[in-house]
Protein backbone atom coordinates (compact mmCIF):
# COMPACT_ATOMS: atom_id res chain seq x y z
CA UNK A 1 0.00 0.00 0.00
CA UNK A 2 2.98 2.18 0.54
CA UNK A 3 4.02 2.10 -2.61
CA UNK A 4 0.83 2.35 -4.52
CA UNK A 5 0.71 5.94 -2.10
CA UNK A 6 3.98 7.14 -3.60
CA UNK A 7 2.71 6.11 -7.00
CA UNK A 8 -0.43 8.15 -6.35
CA UNK A 9 1.28 11.39 -5.24
CA UNK A 10 4.17 11.20 -7.56
CA UNK A 11 1.60 11.05 -10.29
CA UNK A 12 0.06 13.75 -8.88
CA UNK A 13 2.74 16.39 -8.52
CA UNK A 14 4.07 15.16 -12.43
CA UNK A 15 0.55 16.64 -13.18
CA UNK A 16 0.00 19.29 -11.88
CA UNK A 17 4.14 20.58 -12.95
CA UNK A 18 3.77 19.56 -15.95
CA UNK A 19 4.83 22.42 -18.81
CA UNK A 20 2.60 21.12 -22.11
CA UNK A 21 1.55 23.93 -24.31
CA UNK A 22 -0.98 22.30 -26.28
CA UNK A 23 -3.93 23.03 -27.72
CA UNK A 24 -6.31 21.67 -30.74
CA UNK A 25 -9.00 19.27 -31.53
CA UNK A 26 -9.97 15.83 -31.06
CA UNK A 27 -12.96 13.90 -32.02
CA UNK A 28 -15.62 12.50 -30.23
CA UNK A 29 -14.97 15.74 -27.92
CA UNK A 30 -19.02 14.62 -26.66
CA UNK A 31 -16.59 11.94 -24.26
CA UNK A 32 -15.59 15.50 -22.24
CA UNK A 33 -19.36 16.48 -21.05
CA UNK A 34 -19.21 16.03 -16.88
CA UNK A 35 -21.89 13.55 -16.04
CA UNK A 36 -23.89 13.97 -12.72
CA UNK A 37 -25.35 16.57 -11.05
CA UNK A 38 -23.25 15.81 -8.11
CA UNK A 39 -20.10 16.24 -9.99
CA UNK A 40 -20.81 18.93 -11.94
CA UNK A 41 -21.99 21.18 -8.74
CA UNK A 42 -18.69 20.07 -6.85
CA UNK A 43 -16.58 21.27 -10.09
CA UNK A 44 -15.72 18.52 -11.67
CA UNK A 45 -13.00 17.53 -8.41
CA UNK A 46 -14.80 13.88 -8.58
CA UNK A 47 -12.00 11.54 -9.49
CA UNK A 48 -11.58 10.50 -5.78
CA UNK A 49 -15.19 11.00 -4.58
CA UNK A 50 -17.02 8.66 -6.39
CA UNK A 51 -18.81 6.12 -5.03
CA UNK A 52 -22.27 5.35 -7.84
CA UNK A 53 -23.22 4.75 -11.29
CA UNK A 54 -21.20 7.81 -12.16
CA UNK A 55 -18.20 5.87 -11.55
CA UNK A 56 -18.68 4.35 -14.92
CA UNK A 57 -17.77 8.01 -16.38
CA UNK A 58 -15.29 9.54 -14.08
CA UNK A 59 -13.45 6.66 -12.41
CA UNK A 60 -14.41 2.90 -13.27
CA UNK A 61 -12.20 2.17 -9.91
CA UNK A 62 -15.44 3.73 -7.89
CA UNK A 63 -18.05 1.48 -8.98
CA UNK A 64 -16.20 -1.56 -6.59
CA UNK A 65 -17.72 0.65 -3.92
CA UNK A 66 -21.37 0.06 -4.71
CA UNK A 67 -22.60 -2.39 -2.52
CA UNK A 68 -26.62 -1.80 -4.19
CA UNK A 69 -27.39 -2.22 -7.52
CA UNK A 70 -27.52 1.52 -8.74
CA UNK A 71 -28.84 3.32 -11.90
CA UNK A 72 -28.38 6.41 -12.85
CA UNK A 73 -29.62 9.33 -15.97
CA UNK A 74 -28.12 12.15 -16.29
CA UNK A 75 -29.97 14.65 -18.66
CA UNK A 76 -28.24 18.01 -19.48
CA UNK A 77 -29.59 20.98 -21.88
CA UNK A 78 -25.93 21.00 -23.64
CA UNK A 79 -24.62 24.47 -25.94
CA UNK A 80 -26.56 25.56 -29.05
CA UNK A 81 -30.00 23.37 -28.84
CA UNK A 82 -27.75 20.12 -27.87
CA UNK A 83 -29.04 17.40 -25.87
CA UNK A 84 -26.68 15.57 -23.53
CA UNK A 85 -28.02 12.10 -22.19
CA UNK A 86 -26.11 9.42 -20.07
CA UNK A 87 -27.43 6.14 -18.85
CA UNK A 88 -25.84 3.67 -16.24
CA UNK A 89 -26.26 1.00 -14.15
CA UNK A 90 -23.72 -0.60 -11.77
CA UNK A 91 -24.83 -4.18 -10.22
CA UNK A 92 -22.58 -5.64 -7.12
CA UNK A 93 -21.27 -9.54 -7.22
CA UNK A 94 -20.00 -9.92 -4.47
CA UNK A 95 -16.92 -11.55 -4.10
CA UNK A 96 -16.72 -11.30 -7.83
CA UNK A 97 -16.33 -7.96 -8.12
CA UNK A 98 -18.88 -5.12 -9.97
CA UNK A 99 -19.95 -4.68 -13.39
CA UNK A 100 -21.43 -1.92 -14.86
CA UNK A 101 -23.39 -0.79 -18.27
CA UNK A 102 -23.47 3.08 -19.38
CA UNK A 103 -24.85 4.64 -22.42
CA UNK A 104 -23.59 8.36 -22.93
CA UNK A 105 -25.51 10.15 -26.10
CA UNK A 106 -25.86 13.76 -27.95
CA UNK A 107 -28.24 14.57 -30.25
CA UNK A 108 -29.13 17.40 -32.06
CA UNK A 109 -32.41 18.98 -33.43
CA UNK A 110 -32.68 18.93 -37.20
CA UNK A 111 -31.07 21.58 -39.34
CA UNK A 112 -31.48 22.93 -43.15
CA UNK A 113 -29.02 21.44 -45.36
CA UNK A 114 -27.30 24.19 -47.58
CA UNK A 115 -25.58 24.71 -50.20
CA UNK A 116 -23.40 27.10 -52.57
CA UNK A 117 -26.19 27.96 -54.57
CA UNK A 118 -29.00 27.20 -52.14
CA UNK A 119 -28.04 29.24 -49.30
CA UNK A 120 -31.49 29.64 -48.17
CA UNK A 121 -31.76 26.00 -47.72
CA UNK A 122 -32.42 22.97 -50.37
CA UNK A 123 -35.52 21.59 -48.94
CA UNK A 124 -34.19 18.75 -46.89
CA UNK A 125 -32.55 18.71 -43.82
CA UNK A 126 -29.91 16.62 -41.39
CA UNK A 127 -29.15 16.00 -37.75
CA UNK A 128 -25.99 14.64 -36.08
CA UNK A 129 -25.83 12.58 -33.00
CA UNK A 130 -22.66 10.90 -31.53
CA UNK A 131 -23.16 7.69 -28.93
CA UNK A 132 -20.59 5.78 -26.72
CA UNK A 133 -21.46 2.50 -25.05
CA UNK A 134 -19.38 0.89 -22.27
CA UNK A 135 -19.07 -1.98 -20.18
CA UNK A 136 -16.95 -1.48 -16.73
CA UNK A 137 -15.31 -4.24 -14.46
CA UNK A 138 -14.36 -3.47 -11.20
CA UNK A 139 -12.95 -5.13 -7.91
CA UNK A 140 -11.31 -4.03 -4.40
CA UNK A 141 -8.10 -5.66 -4.24
CA UNK A 142 -7.60 -4.60 -0.16
CA UNK A 143 -10.01 -3.23 2.10
CA UNK A 144 -8.80 0.28 0.84
CA UNK A 145 -7.83 -0.16 -2.83
CA UNK A 146 -10.21 -0.47 -6.15
CA UNK A 147 -9.38 -0.84 -9.44
CA UNK A 148 -11.69 -0.88 -12.69
CA UNK A 149 -11.78 -0.50 -16.05
CA UNK A 150 -13.84 0.06 -18.89
CA UNK A 151 -14.24 -0.81 -23.09
CA UNK A 152 -16.30 1.88 -24.64
CA UNK A 153 -17.23 1.60 -28.50
CA UNK A 154 -18.36 5.15 -29.80
CA UNK A 155 -20.48 6.51 -32.68
CA UNK A 156 -20.34 9.99 -34.53
CA UNK A 157 -22.59 10.55 -37.04
CA UNK A 158 -23.37 13.78 -38.94
CA UNK A 159 -26.12 13.40 -42.33
CA UNK A 160 -24.60 10.56 -43.96
CA UNK A 161 -21.21 10.39 -42.75
CA UNK A 162 -19.22 8.47 -39.65
CA UNK A 163 -16.77 7.70 -37.75
CA UNK A 164 -16.13 4.90 -35.55
CA UNK A 165 -13.13 4.28 -32.47
CA UNK A 166 -12.77 2.06 -29.79
CA UNK A 167 -11.76 3.31 -26.08
CA UNK A 168 -10.52 2.10 -22.95
CA UNK A 169 -10.76 3.75 -19.45
CA UNK A 170 -8.64 2.63 -16.22
CA UNK A 171 -8.93 4.04 -12.80
CA UNK A 172 -8.23 3.14 -9.00
CA UNK A 173 -9.11 4.92 -5.69
CA UNK A 174 -7.63 4.42 -2.61
CA UNK A 175 -8.81 5.27 1.14
CA UNK A 176 -5.35 6.10 3.61
CA UNK A 177 -5.14 5.39 6.30
CA UNK A 178 -5.95 8.94 7.52
CA UNK A 179 -9.03 8.64 8.51
CA UNK A 180 -11.77 10.69 5.83
CA UNK A 181 -8.71 10.79 3.11
CA UNK A 182 -9.12 9.41 -0.73
CA UNK A 183 -7.17 9.27 -3.60
CA UNK A 184 -8.37 8.43 -7.06
CA UNK A 185 -6.92 8.32 -10.28
CA UNK A 186 -8.17 7.61 -13.89
CA UNK A 187 -7.33 7.02 -17.45
CA UNK A 188 -9.97 7.90 -19.79
CA UNK A 189 -10.63 8.21 -23.96
CA UNK A 190 -7.57 5.71 -24.48
CA UNK A 191 -8.22 4.08 -27.70
CA UNK A 192 -8.02 4.49 -31.68
CA UNK A 193 -8.31 7.66 -33.78
CA UNK A 194 -11.32 8.38 -35.72
CA UNK A 195 -12.09 9.77 -39.02
CA UNK A 196 -15.48 10.24 -40.99
CA UNK A 197 -16.41 8.16 -43.69
CA UNK A 198 -19.63 8.25 -45.96
CA UNK A 199 -21.21 9.34 -49.05
CA UNK A 200 -21.58 12.90 -48.49
CA UNK A 201 -17.82 12.55 -49.20
CA UNK A 202 -18.26 11.54 -52.69
CA UNK A 203 -17.78 13.78 -55.63
CA UNK A 204 -17.42 13.43 -59.12
CA UNK A 205 -13.91 14.04 -60.32
CA UNK A 206 -12.65 14.59 -63.99
CA UNK A 207 -9.54 12.88 -64.80
CA UNK A 208 -8.98 14.51 -68.01
CA UNK A 209 -10.13 18.41 -67.71
CA UNK A 210 -8.25 19.82 -70.73
CA UNK A 211 -9.90 16.99 -73.05
CA UNK A 212 -13.49 17.03 -74.25
CA UNK A 213 -15.68 14.20 -73.33
CA UNK A 214 -17.24 12.92 -69.69
CA UNK A 215 -14.25 10.92 -68.04
CA UNK A 216 -15.63 11.57 -64.35
CA UNK A 217 -15.38 9.24 -61.30
CA UNK A 218 -16.56 9.00 -58.51
CA UNK A 219 -13.73 9.77 -55.63
CA UNK A 220 -14.13 10.21 -52.25
CA UNK A 221 -12.46 13.07 -50.02
CA UNK A 222 -10.26 11.95 -47.51
CA UNK A 223 -10.56 13.56 -44.23
CA UNK A 224 -8.13 13.67 -41.25
CA UNK A 225 -7.79 11.17 -38.68
CA UNK A 226 -8.23 12.65 -34.59
CA UNK A 227 -7.53 11.34 -31.61
CA UNK A 228 -9.68 10.75 -28.67
CA UNK A 229 -9.65 13.40 -26.07
CA UNK A 230 -7.60 11.65 -23.44
CA UNK A 231 -7.99 12.57 -20.19
CA UNK A 232 -5.78 11.83 -17.17
CA UNK A 233 -7.52 13.06 -13.59
CA UNK A 234 -5.28 13.01 -9.89
CA UNK A 235 -8.15 13.79 -7.60
CA UNK A 236 -7.35 14.01 -3.26
CA UNK A 237 -11.00 14.39 -1.15
CA UNK A 238 -11.57 14.75 2.64
CA UNK A 239 -14.31 14.59 5.23
CA UNK A 240 -12.99 17.71 6.60
CA UNK A 241 -16.35 17.45 9.13
CA UNK A 242 -18.32 14.98 10.19
CA UNK A 243 -20.82 13.78 13.02
CA UNK A 244 -24.35 12.40 13.31
CA UNK A 245 -26.21 15.21 11.14
CA UNK A 246 -23.67 16.50 9.12
CA UNK A 247 -20.90 15.70 6.49
CA UNK A 248 -18.66 17.74 4.53
CA UNK A 249 -16.62 16.52 1.95
CA UNK A 250 -13.71 18.84 0.00
CA UNK A 251 -12.00 17.63 -2.95
CA UNK A 252 -9.61 18.85 -5.29
CA UNK A 253 -8.46 17.02 -8.99
CA UNK A 254 -5.63 17.68 -11.18
CA UNK A 255 -6.48 17.63 -14.67
CA UNK A 256 -4.03 16.79 -17.94
CA UNK A 257 -6.28 16.74 -21.23
CA UNK A 258 -5.01 15.52 -24.47
CA UNK A 259 -6.38 18.79 -26.25
CA UNK A 260 -5.94 21.59 -23.80
CA UNK A 261 -3.80 22.52 -21.06
CA UNK A 262 -3.76 21.64 -17.52
CA UNK A 263 -5.66 22.59 -14.88
CA UNK A 264 -7.11 22.29 -11.60
CA UNK A 265 -11.11 21.47 -10.21
CA UNK A 266 -11.96 22.11 -6.60
CA UNK A 267 -15.37 21.46 -4.50
CA UNK A 268 -17.44 20.94 -1.98
CA UNK A 269 -20.41 18.90 -0.90
CA UNK A 270 -22.46 19.80 2.74
CA UNK A 271 -24.75 16.75 3.30
CA UNK A 272 -27.40 17.78 6.25
CA UNK A 273 -29.74 15.63 8.19
CA UNK A 274 -28.30 12.29 8.40
CA UNK A 275 -27.60 12.51 4.21
CA UNK A 276 -31.12 13.53 3.51
CA UNK A 277 -29.91 17.12 1.76
CA UNK A 278 -26.92 18.13 0.01
CA UNK A 279 -25.79 21.68 -0.53
CA UNK A 280 -22.49 21.52 -3.41
CA UNK A 281 -20.16 24.12 -4.87
CA UNK A 282 -16.99 24.12 -7.26
CA UNK A 283 -14.77 25.72 -9.19
CA UNK A 284 -13.88 24.73 -12.86
CA UNK A 285 -10.51 25.12 -14.79
CA UNK A 286 -8.43 27.08 -12.04
CA UNK A 287 -5.15 28.30 -13.70
CA UNK A 288 -6.14 27.27 -16.58
CA UNK A 289 -5.77 30.49 -19.48
CA UNK A 290 -8.67 31.67 -21.59
CA UNK A 291 -10.75 29.29 -19.17
CA UNK A 292 -14.39 28.92 -20.60
CA UNK A 293 -15.86 27.34 -17.32
CA UNK A 294 -16.62 28.98 -13.87
CA UNK A 295 -18.07 28.47 -10.71
CA UNK A 296 -20.62 25.45 -10.36
CA UNK A 297 -23.42 25.31 -7.40
CA UNK A 298 -26.25 23.07 -6.90
CA UNK A 299 -27.93 20.40 -4.75
CA UNK A 300 -30.17 17.28 -4.22
CA UNK A 301 -32.32 15.49 -1.77
CA UNK A 302 -31.96 11.34 -0.83
CA UNK A 303 -35.45 9.73 -0.20
CA UNK A 304 -35.63 6.36 1.18
CA UNK A 305 -38.97 4.48 0.83
CA UNK A 306 -37.50 1.42 2.64
CA UNK A 307 -34.21 -0.18 3.56
CA UNK A 308 -34.14 -1.26 0.31
CA UNK A 309 -35.32 1.16 -2.30
CA UNK A 310 -33.30 4.77 -2.30
CA UNK A 311 -34.06 8.03 -4.86
CA UNK A 312 -31.76 10.40 -5.14
CA UNK A 313 -32.36 13.53 -7.07
CA UNK A 314 -29.61 16.42 -8.13
CA UNK A 315 -29.51 19.20 -9.91
CA UNK A 316 -26.36 21.63 -11.11
CA UNK A 317 -25.72 24.91 -12.24
CA UNK A 318 -22.76 25.49 -14.42
CA UNK A 319 -21.28 28.84 -15.44
CA UNK A 320 -19.54 29.46 -18.64
CA UNK A 321 -18.03 32.33 -18.95
CA UNK A 322 -18.82 33.18 -22.85
CA UNK A 323 -21.39 31.07 -23.38
CA UNK A 324 -24.73 29.96 -22.42
CA UNK A 325 -24.63 28.64 -18.83
CA UNK A 326 -25.73 24.88 -18.15
CA UNK A 327 -28.28 23.30 -15.80
CA UNK A 328 -27.69 19.71 -15.60
CA UNK A 329 -30.59 16.65 -14.13
CA UNK A 330 -30.00 13.83 -12.77
CA UNK A 331 -31.85 10.74 -10.72
CA UNK A 332 -29.72 8.17 -8.92
CA UNK A 333 -32.30 4.99 -7.83
CA UNK A 334 -30.83 2.37 -5.34
CA UNK A 335 -32.22 -1.27 -5.07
Amino acid sequence: MKIRLILFITLMVSLLNAQVSKTGTSAATFLKIPVGARAVAMGGSFVSVVDDASSLYWNPGGLAKIDKMGLIFNHMPWLGGINFNFLGIGIPLDQFGNIGLSVTSMTTEEMEVTTVDNQMGTGETFDAGSVAIGLTYARSLTDRFTIGATFKIIYERIYNSVANGIALDIGTTYDTPLKGLRLGFSITNFGTKMHMTGEDLNYRLDIAPNQNGNKTIVSQIKTEEFDLPLIMRVGLSMDVWQDDFNRVIISVDGVNPSDNLQSVNTGLEWSLFKNAVFLRGGLNEMFLENRERGFAVGGGINYSIDSSLDFQIGYAFQEFLHLPNVNSFTLNVLF
